[in-house]
């Protein structure tokens, strides 16, 4: 199975390396990117929020570009997905609704964040998809 990098400023876990790795075990291209989608979420009943991943091939290793959690701005008609969390490796920053920020700091949330992630997951309630370019 293919690497993941797991030397970033933000403390990744070796069950999330190996889910991630488990994912693009036959991806042959240059990048891929994962979505994890709860098709039932809505901005009115709210759900399980979207998150992308990003990984693109470095020097015989998956690196991860950047990890992405969505949620619903608005309501009704005028709702729409915008980046709630950023953990943005590959421009160094962390976003959030509170601003950007050095991504050295945001290993605090990354450590509620990546736990959370992996038990949704493990539920089931995700559907992946996984687009190799």
């Amino acid at each position: 199975m293919k690497a993941i990098n797991t030397d970033l400023p933000v403390r990744i876990s070796e069950p999330f390396a190996n889910l991630l790795a488990s994912l693009v075990k036959d991806v042959d291209g240059h990048a891929v990117t994962l979505n994890f989608r709860d098709e039932s979420y809505s901005a009115e009943a709210g759900g399980y929020r979207p998150v992308e991943i990003r990984l693109e091939w470095h020097t015989e290793q998956w690196q991860i570009n950047y990890i992405t959690e969505f949620c619903y701005v608005g309501t009704g008609y005028f709702a729409e997905l915008a980046k709630a969390i950023e953990f943005d490796f590959g421009s160094g920053i962390f976003q959030t609704n509170f601003g950007v920020f050095a991504i050295e700091i945001a290993q605090g949330m990354y450590t509620i964040w990546e736990p959370n992630f992996m038990s949704y997951y493990e539920m089931g309630v995700f559907k992946t998809t996984v687009t190799p370019e």
